[in-house]
């Protein structure tokens, strides 16, 4: 029973410090008008804010999570609390937008590095039910996003854009007094010191960098120049990284295990379909629907509250029966219900509006979670750290798409025949996810190739 009890406190730390990351990802997206105001800026100078956050998480994530897996999961996850603290503490006193913008990218290598260094202390501490400790963590992370702009709406209202960085503090400390008592310490390493591949992740982050900036030019007309400059170099890091007797990047692992691409890939499709929704459909309610901040948030906790609810029973169905049934089950829930956004129209009823996006939280929730456990069939724990940081940049290059993807069909006017373009596009993004998925293997890793 106490093991039980320890088990459940050690996943409590992991979870109350992974949410910060999805949290701040969208808890920001309604202080943009506030911090216009404050800072005199045009909304395009105001979204690097959240550009840049993409940026930095998704080039942390992996480096943050193959420094844990050389030098210690309890360092890095402590030095990340240090990092979010640090940079929650000083961006309310932002003597200018650039500071802002430097201190956010602080907060977002710290929250990048709590998801890799936990989810590798989870699988060495806890040997059993790994999927109820990942059903949790995806709840925290999954309801986090999800509830971020409704969230981030009320501390605005109440204290103004400051208070969404204030609020960080209680799963700072919460997530900090947990580590420190029950996180094993890092063992001592013998032998020479470990060497971390820095041209590596020199070379992966200009490449990262190259393709968001290509993903974010859609709004303005794609920019074939930027694609051509990123496919270049992907294959220039694809070669360089074969090249190295210890890469940041393991490439011959990925070319050889086509399940673990197979994942990633569809991760890509998951966010892209799921941050279409929690960015597109709150504007829509307010713009078309006519809804005020409140109503709208109302509406969108069917995403997050259903999506909490589906992810305990589906966490106990993957223990049993794995996770490709999960994931077949949570592909097929996100063509259906994008294919239900087809029936919205102006003026409709409130309820029917909640009851087709509680179609859609169930099949984030499913989803989320039947990603995460694929994952780790086909990974050792060993490789946990860069494994996970490399999952959750695939999430921020689904979320750079989704933006773009909002920008041209959103960028000068929110209509509901702009709602439907959108649906259109993410059932066809849904389609090729339930043949992604038909295509894993429906045992663990003794079938990785």
């Amino acid at each position: 029973m106490r093991a039980i009890r320890k088990e459940t406190l050690l996943i409590a730390a992991v979870a109350l410090g992974t949410l910060l990351n999805p949290l701040n990802t969208t808890m920001i997206s309604v202080a943009l008008t506030r911090l216009q105001e404050d800072f005199h800026l045009t909304f395009a100078d105001v979204s690097w804010l959240i550009s840049t956050y993409y940026l930095a998480s998704a080039i942390a994530q992996p480096v943050m999570g193959k420094l844990s897996d050389l030098f210690g999961r309890k360092r890095v996850f402590m030095l990340g609390l240090f990092l979010v603290t640090l940079s929650s503490c000083l961006a309310p006193l932002s003597p200018g937008f650039g500071w802002l913008i430097g201190f956010r990218i602080i907060q977002a290598v710290g929250s990048s590095s709590l998801y890799p260094a936990g989810m590798g202390m989870i699988r060495s501490q806890i040997t059993t039910n790994q999927a109820r400790a990942l059903g949790i963590l995806s709840v925290f992370s999954g309801t986090s996003a999800a509830l971020g702009p409704s969230l981030g709406g009320f501390l605005v209202h109440y204290g103004d854009w400051p208070l969404i960085f204030l609020f960080n503090f209680p799963f700072i400390l919460a997530s900090f007094v947990l580590a420190w008592r029950l996180f094993p310490k890092d063992a001592a390493r013998g032998g020479p010191k470990p060497e971390m591949d820095w041209w590596g992740v020199l070379f992966f982050s200009v490449m990262i960098f190259m393709w968001l900036l290509f993903f974010l030019s859609f709004e303005n007309g794609i920019q074939w120049w930027m694609m051509a400059v990123s496919i270049v170099l992907t294959f220039g890091f694809y070669r360089f990284e074969l090249r190295k007797s210890k890469p940041f990047i393991d490439m011959t692992f990925l070319r050889k295990n086509r399940n673990v691409r197979l994942i990633y890939s569809g991760f890509i499709l998951i966010n892209i379909v799921f941050y279409s929704i929690i960015f597109g459909i709150p504007s829509y309610l307010m713009r078309v629907q006519h809804m005020d901040t409140q109503q709208a948030g109302i509406i969108m906790l069917s995403v997050a509250g259903f999506g909490v609810l589906t992810t305990p029973l589906v966490s106990r169905w993957i223990d049993r029966s794995g996770s490709k049934p999960a994931l077949l089950l949570g592909a097929s829930a996100f063509v259906a219900g994008t294919l239900l956004l087809l029936f919205i129209q102006d003026g409709m009823n409130p309820f029917v509006l909640f009851a087709i996006l509680s179609v859609l939280g169930i099949s984030n929730g499913v989803s989320n979670l039947g990603s995460q456990t694929a994952l780790y069939d086909y990974v050792s724990k060993e490789e946990t750290g860069i494994a996970s940081g490399m999952f959750m940049t695939s999430r921020f290059m689904g979320t750079i798409l989704s933006s773009s993807l909002l920008a041209a069909l959103f960028g000068k006017n929110i209509t509901t025949e702009h709602l439907h373009s959108m649906a259109w596009i993410c059932a066809v993004i849904s389609v090729v996810l339930v043949l992604l998925v038909a295509a894993l293997p429906r045992a663990g890793r003794e079938n990785a190739v």
